[in-house]
């Protein structure tokens, strides 16, 4: 089954949605464009811990290039993360940078060490893309989840999102004996609730994080989206919701087995107080960013048409129909779901 057929293009910001970014600080000036790190000689693929191809490329810069990109890294990533302490850039350097174009913002992928320690990390510079960055707006605002990044015209920085691939958690972890199967399986129909109120997409198993947190007794999960990009899109209802992708059919199946639907329910309606809460703390804002989302044009009339009509269907609710955009799908979606 193909939930979604076709790769979907970046969208521009807006001036409005520029405004709104720079409102909420989320906009900076960069020393360097997305653009830039494309000017790449050659490459080389990179493996992972099985010796196996990734869709990652370690890209390689002509030599009068490679110092000066490094130094505009290195600050980005001190903005991004230490709030612009330049006191701390003389021990980083850029350990190397990563390519790949299978994914639609085309990502880089920068890995950064501490030459003190020898402690490394990542962040990526994306092209901007106006319906990535809503979502990651949703996401910080309705959900435990927060993303730090910037933007600056055609350009956004995104921190790593830390935890294990979810393709990789249900292929090699989830059969564990030391995996607490019902709190996974209560995280995920949580998950599955938090992706549906802000619509966000395409949560195939590779496009989310496990986090794994010891408790007092056993341990506690964490799933978070690591991709926004069909944010508010797709027309199909099914692509918000990740309980329909073939890809998540093992851990489904173990939410089956372990939960019966009244608890299902439960679940459901404790995440969606929850979600209700976050919004009642930034009420103010979410109304903000769906004004935006109103002059904004994230999908095809055909999408917009289709999403809404199938959601009236799911909702029992005909307000779907009337309908203009997807900010007015999303608002209406919140509005159902959390009863306001």
């Amino acid at each position: 089954m193909t939930l979604i057929k076709n790769k979907k293009p970046i969208i521009k910001i807006s001036d409005n949605f520029a405004q709104y970014l720079e409102s909420h600080s989320r906009h900076f000036q960069l020393p360097l464009d997305y653009e830039d790190l494309l000017r790449f000689q050659d490459s080389l693929p990179v493996y992972d811990h099985d010796d196996e191809p990734t869709l990652w490329e370690t890209v390689i810069y002509p030599t009068q290039d490679q110092s000066s990109l490094e130094k505009a890294l290195i600050e980005i990533y001190v903005t991004l993360l230490a709030g612009g302490d330049k006191s701390i850039i003389e021990h980083l350097r850029v350990d190397r940078i990563d390519y790949c174009a299978f994914a639609n913002s085309r990502p880089f992928r920068i890995r950064v060490i501490n030459q003190f320690n020898d402690n490394r990390d990542h962040f990526y510079v994306k092209k901007a893309d106006a319906s990535r960055i809503y979502g990651l707006e949703f996401e910080g605002l309705l959900s435990p989840n927060r993303v730090n990044y910037m933007v600056d015209q055609n350009t956004l920085i995104e921190e790593h999102i830390i935890g294990i691939p979810g393709d990789h958690f249900i292929e090699h972890n989830l059969s564990q004996k030391t995996v607490n199967s019902v709190r996974l399986c209560k995280e995920f129909v949580k998950f599955n609730e938090r992706c549906f109120t802000s619509l966000i997409g395409d949560m195939r198993s590779y496009n989310y994080v496990v986090n794994v947190t010891p408790d007092v007794e056993e341990d506690q999960y964490r799933v978070r989206p690591i991709d926004f990009d069909q944010f508010c899109h797709e027309g199909n209802v099914q692509v918000y919701l990740p309980q329909f992708f073939p890809e998540n059919q093992k851990i489904v199946q173990l939410c089956m087995d372990l939960l019966n639907p009244e608890t299902v329910r439960q679940y459901q309606r404790e995440e969606r107080n929850i979600i209700n809460r976050r919004f009642l703390y930034s009420k103010q804002q979410v109304k903000s960013l769906v004004r935006c989302m109103c002059k904004d044009e994230l999908a095809t009339a055909a999408n917009i048409q289709q999403l809404r009509e199938e959601l009236a269907e799911f909702h029992k609710n005909k307000d779907f129909i009337k309908c203009k955009n997807m900010g007015d799908i999303i608002k209406q979606n919140i509005i159902s779901l959390l009863n306001l």
